[in-house]
């Protein structure tokens, strides 16, 4: 049986849930986070498979959760269109919260309260856990190839300095399973995108390559990393859990792998009391 642990992160496998953590987080008692993987058929579902199976997927969140040991009544899940738009929850919920019209077209959440647990999902794109140990700020941030463009980790970070008064010194970022520049083959038209707006650091990285196929490839975890210490992340806080969903498609679900059949990722991350 495969085991993705490595030297940032544990792998969990028990009863019928499989999940990583990453140990750094873990060093923090005040804090609940959790990737969880394919095996097992654990699957939170894509929107449009979550609206039309609600009642199981919460059942699967309620498995979770126990796991956990958190109320699954904390969770809270936006409707997520690869924006770069960030919500900060204040009001904690009495019940689990799925796609709220108040989180609709939402990628980013960030909150200080405790039992407010966020739930996004991903397929691919890249997840960053986002923790301010000192301001006891958390962020659970959908970052796909379009987020990426639009520098939404980088915008997370940002409403954490100006809304929290974080130090980026003391914000730690964790990068989930994702697609990597191994797999994220891409046609002109979105390297365009990448080279117009990565310009600078793309000059002096290893971050376009063109195939000989006339495709590229691009490094997108590579550029948040970038994205991050731009604003003052210091590397030791930068934590990448150095794993390709595409690589591992058979536990990790991959969109570019199984297209419209793969289901989804979900990353938890919340505040204990």
């Amino acid at each position: 049986m495969k085991d993705l642990s490595n030297e940032n992160i544990i792998h969990i496998k028990r009863n019928n849930i499989e999940y990583i953590q990453f140990k750094k987080l873990l060093d923090y008692k005040e804090i609940v986070h959790a990737f969880t993987l394919n095996k097992f058929g654990f699957d939170i579902g894509s929107n449009s498979t979550f609206i039309q199976n609600k009642d199981k997927f919460v059942e699967n969140y309620k498995i979770l959760a126990k796991d956990l040991n958190i109320d699954y009544n904390n969770i809270i899940r936006p409707y997520q269109t690869h924006t770069d738009c960030i919500k900060i929850v204040e009001k904690q919920v009495k019940e689990i919260s799925i796609f709220p019209d108040e989180l609709t077209n939402v990628d980013g959440l960030l909150t200080t309260k405790s039992n407010i647990v966020f739930s996004l999902t991903y397929a691919d794109c890249t997840p960053l856990f986002l923790y301010d140990p000192i301001k006891k700020v958390i962020g659970n941030i959908h970052s796909g190839w379009r987020g990426t463009v639009q520098k939404i980790g980088q915008k997370a970070v940002k409403t954490m300095i100006e809304k929290y008064n974080s130090n980026p010194k003391d914000i730690i970022c964790c990068i989930g399973p994702t697609i990597r520049k191994c797999h994220f083959e891409v046609d002109e038209d979105v390297m365009n995108l990448f080279h117009k707006q990565f310009y600078n650091i793309s000059k002096v990285n290893n971050i376009i390559e063109k195939k000989p196929n006339n495709k590229y490839n691009i490094d997108t975890v590579l550029i948040n990393k970038l994205m991050l210490k731009e604003i003052g992340l210091i590397d030791k806080n930068i934590i990448d859990s150095n794993i390709c969903s595409c690589c591992n498609s058979d536990i990790i679900h991959s969109y570019r792998m199984n297209k419209e059949k793969a289901g989804r990722c979900t990353a938890i991350i919340g505040l204990r009391k």
